[in-house]
């Protein structure tokens, strides 16, 4: 079969397509015929060696991939040959197939394409845990996005309006802010790119506060990071939440007066050790909310596998809006 590897430390460049064997269904587990592979920023990461876990090489890209069982181990009895699934492996999804643990899987339905199913659970996951868990996000208050046209920002936008905020969408373009606004966003800012210095992080967060009267925003989810974070914190209401969802333009240093003197809290958000039991009722209430047509995953780019590289230089360079998918 075919697969994308990673057989070196670099960019996206660095990938090659190449002949590798096909995998054999291990006790608990099942072999999936890939049919789509969502992109993430994760992907850039860990082919560069920058996450927190390092395969070991060679390995395929692709952290989240939909497609058809093959095969099943022994003891699996969640999915069988021939079920629709999506599953999120964190690595080996850029290849023909995969063998995966079953408990990583869930059945789709019918009408839910391969492409959207691809591009579901990293981001819808990631943002329905960070605002309904972490963030106690509750009916009318205000919520502010930054990065507000990304995978995990749209999904933001989208369950933060399926929960009854307000949203503020914030992006770098008028074009991205746009597309957060057909998604539900009430209003939206367009922010500077590069660095900001200290007048512009204060007038920045002015903007922000203006976006979410009265009062200052509630919860802010922040995937973005950088100069942006310290101008979010300062656009706060009392007693607001700050959600750490990811470093697109860096790791940001937040002075910790703010937090004092806005009596906010800082909220990393990591789901990695999360109840089972509450993963899948979540997991559950997202397929209802797909079902019912409140969230949908826009595919902006989609590539085949042969350039499943270009794929994550595309999402590496933030040209994306929403999601890239690869399909197989």
């Amino acid at each position: 079969m075919k697969a994308l590897l990673s057989k070196g430390i670099g960019g996206p460049k660095t990938l090659v397509l190449e002949d590798v064997p096909n995998p054999k269904a291990a006790p608990g587990s099942a072999v999936v015929e890939v049919k789509a592979v969502g992109v993430n920023y994760l992907d850039v990461l860990v082919i560069e060696d920058k996450y927190q876990f390092k395969p070991p090489r060679p390995f395929s890209p692709g952290g989240e991939i939909s497609g058809v069982v093959k095969e099943v181990g022994d003891g699996v009895v969640n999915v069988k040959p021939g079920d629709r699934v999506l599953g999120t492996p964190n690595f080996g999804g850029m290849a023909e197939e995969i063998v995966i643990e079953a408990a990583n899987l869930v059945r789709i339905p019918v009408t839910m394409p391969f492409d959207e199913a691809a591009a579901f659970m990293y981001t819808y996951g990631v943002s329905h845990y960070a605002l309904k868990h972490r963030g106690r996000l509750r009916s009318g208050e205000s919520l502010l996005v930054l990065g507000a046209a990304g995978g995990v920002g749209l999904a933001a936008v989208e369950l933060g309006r399926s929960m009854g905020a307000r949203v503020i969408a914030a992006a770098s373009s008028q074009e991205k802010v746009d597309l957060a606004l057909a998604r539900g966003a009430e209003s939206g800012v367009v922010y500077p790119h590069g660095s900001i210095d200290r007048d512009g992080q204060k007038e920045l967060a002015a903007r922000f506060k203006q976006a979410a009267a009265p009062g200052g925003v509630n919860l802010v989810c922040d995937p973005v990071g950088g100069d942006y974070a310290e101008a979010a914190v300062r656009s706060m209401a009392r007693a607001g939440r700050y959600l750490v969802v990811g470093f697109a333009a860096g790791i940001p240093r937040i002075p910790l007066n703010l937090p004092l003197l806005k009596g906010c809290d800082i909220l990393g958000v990591i789901d990695d050790d999360r109840d089972p039991a509450e993963h899948q009722q979540d997991v559950k209430e997202l397929l209802k909310l797909y079902a019912a047509g409140k969230i949908k995953p826009h595919i902006s780019e989609r590539f085949s596998l042969a350039h499943g590289a270009d794929a994550i230089g595309h999402l590496a360079a933030r040209r994306a809006l929403g999601r890239v998918v690869v399909l197989i």
